[in-house]
């Protein structure tokens, strides 16, 4: 019951953000935006470093001072992973006029849930990953440190399906189709923990890898889209705050579910 739950607090935190459609009337603050994506950033980051990096490490330990060489292998294979969807993939991000990726005919509605679809497959990754990790033993990663991880990405998923989903809305779409592709923006991310829970099998050899692996995909997504659309103009400062708060929120959850 555990692992179900923590399978769908992500997709709850999505759609909670998207169902903000139904109580603003126009745009979302851009005040507001750059606060929501700056904390994102944070939550993100922390969840890489103290949920995937340094278990990946830990799990190497008896290694010396080679501990390290799976979390590095891993996390630049996350980094160019991402880098070839993104490639690969027509998407446009939030404020952006030009789509990113091949030519395409979807909308901008359309390629502007796909860009978030993006964000969010590394996400479920993780979740994915820590699951496996808690449910196999062979790792120091407990449930409750896996449960965090969910929670925390639960927790930043909030203004994600807010930011995809008020655009919309703002564009004259209807708040319940709104509502809905905001909402489906954030299906992957259950879809992708279970489809790494049913390989487990298969990925436990390789567990500090794919620990990494999430965390790379999950910087990339920082580090190339979330801290440029926060610091892009007025108001980055928030940005900035927002970060703090989301880092030190994850880490605090970490450290005590942990």
């Amino acid at each position: 019951m555990t692992l179900i739950i923590g399978l769908l607090i992500p997709l709850l935190g999505t759609m909670l953000g998207a169902a903000f459609v139904f109580l603003m009337k126009d745009e979302m603050p851009l005040r507001l935006q750059k606060t929501l994506l700056g904390f994102a950033s944070g939550v993100m980051v922390a969840a890489s470093v103290w949920s995937l990096l340094i278990p990946s490490m830990d799990m190497e330990m008896s290694k010396g001072s080679m501990s390290v060489v799976p979390a590095a292998i891993g996390f630049l294979l996350g980094v160019f992973f991402l880098l070839m969807i993104d490639e690969l993939t027509p998407h446009l991000h939030l404020g952006a006029d030009k789509p990113e990726g091949p030519r395409s005919r979807l909308s901008r509605t359309a390629m502007l849930a796909m860009a978030v679809t993006i964000h969010n497959l590394p996400e479920g990754m993780a979740v994915g990953v820590v699951f496996a990790g808690a449910e196999d033993g062979l790792s120091n990663i407990t449930l409750a440190s896996a449960v965090a991880v969910a929670l925390g990405i639960g927790i930043q998923n909030v203004p994600e399906g807010a930011i995809i989903s008020m655009p919309m809305r703002a564009a004259g779409n209807s708040k319940w189709k709104s509502f809905l592709i905001g909402s489906l923006s954030g299906v992957v991310e259950p879809l992708g923990a279970i489809g790494v829970l049913l390989l487990a099998w298969l990925l436990m050899p390789v567990l500090p890898y794919m620990l990494a692996f999430a965390a790379g995909a999950m910087f990339y997504v920082v580090v190339e889209e979330l801290i440029p659309e926060a610091s892009n103009g007025e108001h980055s400062n928030l940005s900035t705050i927002g970060f703090a708060l989301g880092f030190v929120l994850m880490m605090v959850l970490d450290v005590v579910m942990g």
